[in-house]
């Protein structure tokens, strides 16, 4: 069976790795696996090829230490076989015959070292803890590549509104292509999401992302943050440092808000546009690179161009294809999706309110739902998935009432909670007052529940008696005398 490359990665926490020795000596096995178990790793032994084999193919190991010299079958032929089926798992040749035609054969058959006995136990080690950071390095490398693409895949953008999915055919047209992209849409829209959905479902999803904010970096940091610098190229370049687009090379480079990027800037990006080459600072030798540019901006870069803020030159060749991300105020019919994606996400991140498959159990109540649905989203999906958020941070019910929404939104939409002893938060509230807030209500409204009876409330809320009575002290609660029956 083939053996698969995420099975042989060992957890950190418990050891550095797992090691397999296959060796016909006893001697060998067992002065192998001290000096390997004394340097943190997990050794198995097995005494001949046949055996090694059979425990390759039930478990994953981090690095092999093959004998070449074996009674049953020669290491040269464990390791062609091994490498039939797996190309990944690092594979170290010993022997007691140094011989350069065997270690040549060997490397060509795939072992990544080879080594005579008697070795170098130090050398050994060094060797064993190189290969196996860097076959980690790989596996991470490939992991992260492997789930950036799926949560940037096309699924992943929720929305099944006319607009939506008008903008997401386009979308899975132009991903494959070559062509620059100008994504355009008010703050809060997505649109960084959508050209990482674009980079992952193109030939360039193993190659980097990068992405560019134009408008935090100063002009004078800009043009030696993308193009790099050698040393010495100002003051401050103690070292030659790469820029972001050749760090981009063979993938793709972003641009958010592209219309903030000043005049001489702006020269630079054209002629890097039309090229593909660049001078870093300091230097005089021009650098080729193979990168897409995507950009995204909430400005109407049309109307920068008319009052002389862009380049007219610029716009047209970024403007190829045009990709308009709608408002959220545009298709509030995906709102009650985009809450139920942002429930679940949040609920995972904190660990609560989620059901055996993972999936969120919160909702909101239907005034609460109502009130969502009516209002305009300035800040649009980002403005959303912030209301979720603190809805999952202060829920203490599946059923998320209309208290909890932020009184701002509230407001914004003519609503006044009154809260459950009379008070008001202020629109600006921080985090900490908002929970304290809500800690207090939901105490209060168990105290009530209980006829005020401290030792009831403490056992609802499954809280000792003393911890209670330490957050009413300090949320400053008036407990009321028991009334009759």
């Amino acid at each position: 069976m083939p053996l698969e490359m995420t099975a042989p990665l060992a957890t950190a926490r418990e050891s550095k790795g797992n090691i397999l020795v296959v060796d016909d000596e006893a001697d060998i096995r067992e002065g192998l696996q001290d000096l390997l178990t004394s340097e943190g790793y997990v050794v198995d032994l097995a005494q001949n090829g046949t055996e090694g084999l059979r425990k390759m193919e039930t478990r994953g190991y981090d690095l092999v230490l093959l004998d070449l010299m074996m009674p049953d079958r020669s290491g040269m032929e464990v390791l062609q076989e091994v490498r039939e089926r797996d190309r990944e798992t690092p594979i170290f040749l010993i022997t007691a015959y140094g011989s350069v035609d065997a270690a040549v054969q060997a490397l060509k058959l795939g072992a990544n070292d080879y080594f005579s006995k008697p070795w170098d136990n130090d050398k050994l080690i060094i060797e064993i803890d190189r290969m196996i950071a860097r076959r980690r390095l790989e596996y991470e490398n490939t992991y992260l590549k492997r789930a950036f693409k799926q949560r940037y895949s096309f699924p992943n953008i929720i929305g099944k509104s006319e607009r939506m999915v008008r903008m997401l055919d386009l979308v899975a047209q132009v991903a494959t292509s070559r062509s620059t992209i100008l994504i355009t849409g008010e703050t809060g829209t997505g649109k960084e999401l959508v050209a990482k959905a674009i980079h992952a479902n193109s030939a360039r999803s193993d190659k980097m992302f990068v992405a560019v904010n134009s408008g935090s970096l100063p002009p004078e940091l800009l043009e030696s943050t993308l193009f790099g610098h050698m040393r010495g190229a100002f003051t401050s370049a103690v070292q030659t440092k790469k820029g972001y687009f050749e760090v981009a090379d063979g993938g793709t480079i972003f641009f958010d808000e592209i219309g903030t990027i000043g005049p001489e800037t702006q020269i630079k990006l054209l002629r890097v546009f039309e090229d593909r080459e660049f001078t870093p600072l300091g230097s005089t030798d021009p650098i080729k690179v193979d990168v897409r540019i995507l950009a995204a901006t909430n400005a109407d870069l049309h109307e920068l161009v008319r009052v002389g803020r862009f380049r007219e030159d610029l716009y047209y060749r970024l403007n190829v294809i045009q990709i308009g991300l709608p408002a959220l105020r545009e298709r509030k019919e995906d709102i009650p999706a985009l809450v139920d994606h942002f429930f679940t996400q949040y609920c995972r991140d904190n660990g609560k309110f989620l059901d055996p498959a993972g999936r969120s159990m919160l909702h909101f109540a239907a005034d609460a739902m109502q009130v969502l649905m009516e209002h305009n989203w300035p800040g649009n999906v980002r403005e959303l998935e912030n209301v979720v958020e603190r809805a999952v941070v202060l829920a203490s019910a599946a059923e998320v009432p209309l208290d909890v929404l932020p009184e701002a939104l509230l407001a914004a939409n003519g609503v006044r909670v009154q809260r459950g002893d009379g008070a008001t938060l202020a629109a600006n509230a921080s985090l900490f007052e908002i929970v304290n807030d809500y800690e207090r209500r939901v105490i209060l409204e168990r105290l009530e529940q209980c006829n005020w009876s401290q030792t009831e409330a403490a056992e609802g809320l499954s809280v000792p008696l003393s911890t209670l009575n330490q957050k009413i002290k300090r949320l400053d609660i008036k407990i009321r005398k028991k009334s009759d029956g």
